[in-house]
């Protein structure tokens, strides 16, 4: 027996602490950090012992940035400190596991076919009973260990087997987040770009990005890192618990209130963060827009128009488009705003490069028309070197003083009509006009700075339908016209929005909005996120030091994207991918748009040709056109259509991309999209890696489950009764489209749960990757504490073993080179962004279908399955020809890709008689993405610098000097947390120390944003924006329970109260500990439980700690109940994820199924002015545009249980 033990009855000898001594002893220390979506990136000492992870604690040797901010330490959470947990947990995934119905059949076809396995496969599926078989069994249970070599086996036959039948489009791969662990997220994702395959994008899926974004700035995401928050002297938390979500960073925002910040915080409920806060604003859930709208009004009015603050004044003229000129279009009763007026429409300037793309201004001293530089037309005009802000005509490289207001300049008054969408009314108001001759004729003119006013309803003696004045509750938007839909007084509302401005003056710009998942999860987060950047560009605030729009959500920020992005999809070898938009994706392949019907029920929109459309209708129209991309490309196999452009007579692939055109435009080939439900047109194969993508991020997992996976669900609801009129209906909905599904993984999460296979993965702390954040500007290494355990395999050595077992069966079976034909759409960030000036849809006739102008581009790529796996661990020539680059950025590199031969710090390897850089191995991998990336090579940095001075015309390589020498390597950052480079990849500028902000790049150097203006946009003038009514800031109330489509059949059975469902992160599991972990779900209540507020749970008869079941149509959880007064009333709160393998009881409401998860009970509901393309910064981009998949505006009923039944 012990003597630890033994002692027990004698403490005095003291030798049990000996237990304790042994359990915090360790042999070395490695840093390493976690690979997880919390945005805090932080920097771990992980503590080995004889081979075993013992404990892990925060590392101390963050470099400080300048001298008046405070330190990143400390820098961790309780989250964090606990994930060792998982390494030896019994919820870790040891061996490879298959579904045992599967194997079953695979191993039986595989001996009657005399080991042929890809035939052995392809009998599986043309078996009906034999597929359904193991389809069903998915999510119940029924694993069996196999071999490695066996499960590569099924996986290469399926890979094959796929392309040769349906192409290799139909091979789909889903993970997310790729900043947490960037070489794990490349490893699946360059093997699938080899193949042919398909990543799904994941920002825009997690409903984190806010497009808002890509709407006022062109960008996807650009925030200040946390450091930057003790700059600030006003910040507003806007559905951002940063103590629980941002916990590493929640320091500086109590360090800036000693700074002198004054905090306040929006939010329905008392969450954590509102014990630092000076003011709580406790709002009505999702209206937060209706309050900014408010704070802008009094902005406007007193600041503006009344005061004329001189530096909110030259702020909004020269960094924003508010002098730019919009057209006035007549209607019945008056005018309504159109397009922005194109330099092209005056006579003098008709012949201009990019006219369509060129605005007009109007010069203060000469009243003269200008056409001021900056704008998307310089931008991609080919001599370049006028793309920049300075006050200069770009046709006459005059210099001018923008006109702000025609108020003092108008030929006359004209009365234009303004929607509220909130009251449902119109209104005329008067707004100043100039008539100007076009080429078309006579039109009125005025400024966007006109516009705003009359939007906002700020009176200057114009005449019309104004507000009287603050106390107007009628109309908008006046402090007093909020108060219906936030619940908060106008005082409030004058409070702040007086202490805003005048914060902002003093400070020149020193006010910031942090804001999160609370807002951007609604329907209408785009209007919201713009209510707040209103406020924010009236007052100069945003590219300010301690200021913007500060929306932390995802760990997006990939630093290094640039050398990054070339390995990740495989552009050294591949030049295009297959990279789709999720959220339209699973809305049409899970079949969730036959559940829907016509969003203009639920979205409150004018009335037109463009809103009295099914959104399925809709993304069939934005495909053809080449604004979105889907996947599966076409109703035939790629590979054989390519062959059968050469049976007829194709020679090249010029050749071959006009027939399939061809064969477009006569309509005999038609768009997967078109007829979703029709088996040519499934998605086959599924990879997950990284993420829990059947569970924890499918809104409408029940829709997944019965027409994905083809196992049982808890849906209710039914086909609507609106068919779209374009999209092919097919009378009974598919059930199990997917052959495949392969999980890697290193815990049995519901994900894994419903596989087929499950493949055991390293931990954070068993591989070498990297990681980068928003929230701080270091990069950090994924250390190698100790070697994958068990029978698990990194990432990349795992997605490296497919790509050989892969190419292997290749030369068997499939040994021919292939031509594949990629269809892309039309990409932000190039010149494919003004392409169309107007709507026009080449298939209905209206103009000529013209790849990469009218529609989608087509190329076509030679595909040797044979080399997949060689190609895989080489680095291939196609970035030293092409060059590197990001977000319009490009610099070549051939002397760094030739370093990477001749240096003896880089491996090479032999490849078809050439030396090339090697990436066999993830150190390797690392090492060259480092040493390709401007954030981390100097030379490259400075190169990157003076290409964009010839593009801008202004001196900018100055900023990259002082790095020049800079070379970062992977084992640098082992030792050390290293800071990047500032570079043009990134809009934020850190020299001599300086804390990251957005935009600080536009603003001091007077580069543009990546937007039609090459200015920060109040005014969207796309053509879908203008039909839904969100051309300009605006605000539109949530979905109502009675259109939403949420409870259409649940009320059949007789109307119940009703409560908002939110999803929100929760305390005891953020990422890096998952819900299932021993240790959180001792301090919280052993599940997920639903929190309802005192009133509705006393009127539902609920008590804390019952059993409960939360339901609609789409599905239903079933939990414990938590009763407390934090809650607001109307609203039940389930913190995600739970996990279907703890704690989830049988439904009695569903037949005694098994009850789902927090995203049972949703479906997705897409807003289609998304789904705009090839216009400015309303273009096409992986995880920066398209629909999001939103969730909190979902409608449950809450029941108590009466039995229990596991």
């Amino acid at each position: 027996m012990a003597t630890w033990i033994q002692d027990i009855d004698n403490p005095a000898k003291r030798g049990w602490e000996e237990f304790y001594r042994n359990r915090f002893q360790h042999d070395r220390i490695v840093r390493s950090t976690h690979g997880v979506n919390c945005t805090g990136g932080c920097s771990w000492q992980i503590h080995v012992k004889e081979g075993i992870v013992v404990w892990e604690t925060q590392q101390l040797d963050y470099p400080l940035l300048e001298d008046k901010l405070p330190p990143y330490e400390p820098r961790g959470c309780q989250r964090g400190i606990s994930f060792s947990w998982y390494l030896y947990s019994p919820l870790r995934i040891k061996y490879p596991l298959i579904r045992g119905a599967l194997l079953d059949a695979f191993r039986a076809e595989k001996e009657k076919e005399g080991g042929d396995v890809l035939k052995a496969w392809e009998n599986i599926q043309n078996n009906k009973e034999k597929r359904q078989r193991y389809q069903k069994a998915r999510g119940k249970g029924g694993f069996r260990r196999a071999t490695w070599d066996e499960v590569l086996e099924i996986m290469a036959a399926a890979n094959i087997y796929t392309a040769k039948k349906y192409g290799p489009d139909r091979v789909i791969g889903f993970s997310p987040i790729p900043a947490m662990s960037m070489l794990s997220y490349a490893a699946g994702g360059r093997f699938l770009q080899l193949f042919g395959g398909v990543n799904l994008s994941f920002y825009d899926w997690y409903c984190d990005l806010p497009t808002a974004f890509p709407e006022i700035w062109g960008e996807q995401t650009d925030v200040c890192e946390s450091a930057d928050w003790y700059n600030s002297k006003m910040i507003a938390d806007v559905g951002a618990c940063l103590n629980m979500t941002r916990t590493p960073d929640c320091h500086f925002f109590a360090e800036s209130r000693h700074n002198g910040t004054k905090a306040v915080v929006f939010s329905p409920d008392f969450s954590q963060v509102c014990k630092y806060a000076d003011q709580w604003v406790p709002l009505h859930a999702g209206s937060d827009g209706a309050f900014w709208m408010a704070v802008s009004h009094v902005i406007l009015k007193e600041y503006h128009h009344e005061k004329q603050t001189p530096y909110f004044i030259d702020y909004v003229k020269r960094y924003t488009d508010s002098p730019m000129l919009v057209r006035l279009d007549k209607i019945e009763n008056g005018y309504t705003p159109g397009r922005m007026v194109r330099a092209n429409e005056l006579s003098k300037w008709k012949d201009i490069e990019n006219g369509d793309w060129k605005f007009l201004s109007i010069d203060e001293k000469s009243d003269e028309f200008v056409v001021p530089k900056g704008t998307m037309g310089y931008r991609w005009d080919k001599n370049g070197g006028k793309w920049n802000m300075k006050y200069e005509c770009g046709e006459t490289d005059k210099q001018f003083d923008p006109v702000l207001t025609l108020l003092n300049k108008k030929d006359e008054t004209l009365q234009v009509e303004f929607t509220e969408f909130g009251l449902a009314q119109k209104a005329l108001r008067g707004v100043p006009v100039k008539w100007v001759d076009t080429v078309n004729g006579k039109i009125p003119v005025t400024t966007v700075y006109d516009l705003m006013m009359a939007q906002y309803g700020v009176d200057r003696g114009l005449g019309g339908q104004y507000p009287k004045d603050y106390t107007d509750k009628d109309a908008a938007y006046t402090p007093a016209w909020q108060e219906v839909f936030t619940g908060v007084d106008s005082k409030t509302v004058l409070q702040f929005a007086r202490e805003w401005a005048n914060t902002a003056d003093t400070t020149k710009g020193k006010c910031m909005i942090i804001v999160g998942a609370g807002i951007n999860h609604w329907y209408h987060q785009n209007l919201m996120y713009r209510a707040g950047a209103m406020a924010l560009m009236l007052s100069g605030c945003c590219g300010k030091n301690g200021g913007g729009l500060n929306h932390y959500v995802g760990q997006e920020k990939l630093a290094p994207v640039d050398s990054w992005g070339s390995i990740a999809f495989a552009k050294d070898w591949v030049p295009v991918s297959r990279l789709q938009q999720a959220p339209l994706w699973h809305y049409i392949n899970t079949c969730q748009y036959r559940y829907d019907g016509h969003y203009s029920k639920y979205n409150t929109v004018h009335k037109n040709k463009w809103t009295d459309k099914h959104v399925a209708d809709m993304i069939y129209t934005s495909v053809r056109n080449g604004w979105m991309p889907f996947y599966p490309q076409f109703d035939k196999n790629t590979l054989e259509l390519s062959k059968e452009a050469i049976k007829n007579g194709a020679k090249t692939n010029d050749d071959i991309t006009k027939f399939v055109l061809d064969k477009l435009k006569s309509k005999e080939l038609k768009y997967s999209v078109s007829d979703p439900d029709a088996d040519v047109n499934f998605p086959r194969v599924w990879y997950i890696w990284r993420g829990n993508a059947i569970h924890g991020s499918m809104k409408g997992t029940e829709y997944a489950l019965k027409h994905y996976l083809g196992t049982h669900s808890n849906i209710i609801s039914t086909d609507s009764e609106e068919k779209p009129k374009e999209v092919n209906w097919q009378d009974i909905a598919p059930v199990g489209k997917m052959d495949l599904v392969v999980d890697l993984n290193f815990r049995m999460d519901s994900s894994a749960l419903y596989s087929d296979i499950v493949l055991p993965a390293a931990s954070w702390y068993e591989k070498a990757d990297l990681n980068s954040t928003d929230l701080h500007s270091f990069i950090h290494p994924l250390g190698q504490a100790v070697a994958p355990v068990w029978e698990s395999k990194t990432d990349w050595d795992i997605f490296k073993a497919l790509a050989k077992a892969t190419s292997e069966l290749a030369k068997t079976h499939f040994s021919e080179v292939q031509k594949d034909i990629v269809a892309t759409p039309l990409a932000h960030d190039t010149a494919d962004e003004i392409t169309q000036p107007t709507i026009k849809d080449w298939y209905k006739g209206e103009c000529e279908a013209v790849p990469g102008k009218s529609m989608h581009k087509l190329a076509v790529v030679d595909r040797d399955y044979t080399q997949i796996y060689e190609k895989y661990i080489t680095l291939g020539e196609g970035i030293r020809e092409r060059g590197l680059g990001a977000h319009g950025n490009h610099f070549f590199c051939k002397e760094e890709y030739d370093e990477l031969i001749t240096s003896n710090h880089f491996p090479v390897r032999k490849f078809n008689g050439k030396t090339l850089p090697s990436v066999e191995e993830d150190v390797m991998a690392a090492n060259v993405l480092l040493h390709l990336s401007t954030l981390t090579n100097g030379k490259l940095n400075v190169d990157a610098y003076k290409n964009m001075e010839k593009k801008t015309g202004l001196v900018l390589a100055d900023l990259g000097e002082g790095s020049k020498d800079v070379r970062i390597d992977y084992k640098d950052l082992l030792a050390q947390p290293r800071r990047y480079n500032t570079s043009p990849l990134w809009s934020g500028l850190m020299n001599e120390g300086r804390a990251y902000c957005a935009y600080t790049y536009n603003v001091d150097r007077l580069v543009p944003w990546r937007t039609l203006t090459g200015r920060q946009h109040f005014y969207l003038d796309q053509e879908l924006y203008i039909a839904y009514g969100e051309h300009l800031p605006t605000y539109k109330p949530a979905p109502r329970p009675e259109v939403y489509g949420d409870l259409r059949e649940t009320w059949k059975k007789g109307k119940a109260k009703v409560l908002n469902y939110l999803t929100p992160h929760g305390k005891w599991h953020i990422h890096s500990t998952y819900m299932e972990n021993l240790r959180m779900l001792t301090l919280s209540r052993g599940c997920e439980p639903c929190w309802l507020s005192e009133k509705d749970a006393e009127e539902l008869g609920i008590k804390d700690n019952d059993w409960v079941e939360v339901h609609n149509d789409h599905g239903v959880y079933v939990t414990r109940a938590v009763v407390s007064s934090r809650i607001p009333k109307g609203v039940c709160i389930v913190y995600h994820v739970p996990e279907r393998t703890v704690g989830i009881p049988k439904s009695q409401l569903r037949g005694n199924k098994r009850g789902g998860g927090h995203n049972s009970v949703t479906r997705i509901h897409l807003k289609p002015n998304y789904l705009s393309g090839g216009y400015g910064q309303f273009s096409y981009h992986f995880n920066y545009w398209g629909p999001v998949a939103p969730q909190r505006d979902t409608h449950v009923i809450v029941v108590k249980m009466e039995k229990l039944v596991w």
